[in-house]
């Protein structure tokens, strides 16, 4: 898989306005914030059977309502189109606000 870049990443990352390019490397991060630790949960079970489904593993943490997420392609070194994948899910998984 290759990472993207130039105008492939920009119109990709322009599909995902809440995430951000993560400081000192090539990934995007985001902060999902739910009413509760049981949203919160729910939440990251739909996402790791997604993420188990696409051999593609999200580094994230969970505190209390807060799930803190950064997404790369390690193999590739930086952001891919896997990671667009995975972000756009849990943008589908996530409640509106």
């Amino acid at each position: 898989m290759a990472k993207l870049n130039g105008d492939a990443r920009k119109q990709a990352l322009a599909g995902l306005p809440q995430w951000k390019e993560a400081q000192g490397r090539d990934a995007i991060t985001r902060r999902f914030v739910f009413q509760d630790f049981v949203e919160a949960f729910g939440f990251m079970a739909r996402v790791a059977l997604t993420a188990e489904k696409m051999d593609h593993h999200p580094e994230w943490t969970n505190v209390y309502k807060t799930v803190d997420v950064t997404l790369s392609t390690h193999d590739a070194g930086g952001l891919t189109e896997k990671d667009i994948a995975l972000a756009k899910a849990m943008e589908a998984y996530a409640p509106a606000k």
